[in-house]
């Protein structure tokens, strides 16, 4: 066989092979109908309710007291979601910026709202805050991102698209901070002897939160790529059900789920770390100085509990000051005269006023700098202090 019979042979296999059209994927004519003529009523939403009384049977027989928070959650489901679905209507008939924009921020206000007073045992000043420029700042950062490069929306809000991939991305992303705030700040009230340790020692701030931040952001991050791991394999994701749903290829409701997987991991992490890192810097402050009396309980109970717990560990902490306190208080007042006239004394003096007031910081008690203080010879005591 000659190269001209060769070429031949392929050019009219691939001419039959263009002809066929069986490699590209695309929806039949009778499937797009039957999903256009299909309409739901509030009839089959009603018929779908019916399956909910399987479960208030079983809440009824083996008394679980679920079934009146069975039919308010219901009742919820439905006017929030009817709600939704008129407010959006207008927002895509209008396509305007300002709408397009105010619902994102509504949502993620609601997702903040989530977060930091309705699933938060334990909260702290300024949650609410640092939870929604996280999760709103990240969300929106990688949704535009997302629709101008990967969607190829133009413009990249483009409210058919844009509203429903941010709503994704918050509700990922506040599951995400919630399991990272709770991590930051049980390791936080479960370590603190241990970080109070440390900072006598001399442990910076970073020293001190990092390993809290990598653990908060590690438990955060699991679920998200647990379920990047097994999507495809177990069940239809979410996003590509609604699309083939809807009568769309099957491959491109694939490619949008990628896409969507992608920019939900993107945007967790993004906000988990800045939320831990915001809770980490609060908890433990500038001095630096593990502030666990900032944490408030959602409870009242909880609150008295926590106020005892602390109260305890302050008595324990004024027991460990008053034993290694007057060796170096004696030192000094007996060189009084040597160092009165350098700064770094009146600096002594205030810190030691504030141990007595019930604070203490890593810088009043690092043993690499009370250590030398108090071995050395007083001749060196002025050098020593300057150099604290």
């Amino acid at each position: 066989m000659t190269v001209s019979n060769a070429v031949d042979v392929v050019w009219a296999i691939g001419g039959w092979l263009h002809r066929q059209r069986w490699y590209v994927s695309e929806p039949t004519q009778s499937i797009m109908e039957s999903n256009t003529q299909t309409a739901l009523s509030w009839g089959n939403v009603g018929i779908a309710a019916l399956l909910l009384g399987i479960n208030a049977g079983l809440s009824i027989w083996l008394k679980l007291g679920l079934s009146c928070n069975l039919i308010v959650a219901a009742l919820r489901c439905v006017a929030q979601l009817t709600v939704l679905g008129m407010v959006l209507k207008q927002i895509f008939e209008t396509q305007n910026p300002v709408y397009i924009f105010g619902m994102a921020l509504v949502l993620g206000v609601l997702a903040a709202v989530e977060v930091s007073y309705w699933r938060a045992k334990r909260r702290f000043p300024g949650m609410f805050m640092g939870t929604l420029c996280a999760i709103v700042g990240s969300a929106l950062v990688v949704g535009l991102f997302g629709n101008a490069y990967a969607l190829n929306m133009d413009p990249a809000y483009t409210a058919v698209k844009f509203i429903p991939t941010v709503g994704m991305l918050f509700g990922n992303c506040m599951i995400g901070v919630s399991i990272g705030l709770g991590t930051v700040m049980d390791a936080l009230d479960s370590r603190r002897d241990r970080i109070e340790a440390m900072l006598c020692f001399g442990a910076s701030r970073w020293e001190v939160i990092r390993p809290v931040v990598s653990e908060a952001l590690r438990a955060a991050l699991v679920p998200t790529i647990t379920n990047m791991g097994i999507t495809g394999l177990i069940a239809i994701p979410g996003v590509m059900t609604g699309w083939i749903l809807g009568g769309a290829d099957v491959l491109q409701a694939a490619r949008y789920q990628q896409i969507i997987l992608f920019m939900i991991s993107a945007s967790t992490a993004s906000s988990t770390l800045l939320s831990v890192l915001f809770c980490a810097s609060v908890l433990v402050d500038r001095v630096p100085m593990l502030r666990l009396d900032r944490l408030q309980f959602a409870d009242h109970s909880a609150s008295m509990s926590q106020e005892k717990s602390a109260s305890r560990a302050s008595s324990r902490l004024a027991l460990l000051r008053s034993s290694c306190r007057p060796k170096s208080e004696l030192y000094l007042s007996r060189n009084s005269s040597s160092v009165s006239t350098s700064p770094s004394t009146c600096n002594m003096q205030d810190q030691s006023s504030r141990r007595s007031n019930g604070r203490i910081s890593g810088l009043e008690l690092r043993t690499g700098a009370a250590t030398p203080l108090l071995r050395s010879e007083p001749t060196d005591i002025r050098a020593r202090l300057a150099s604290i």
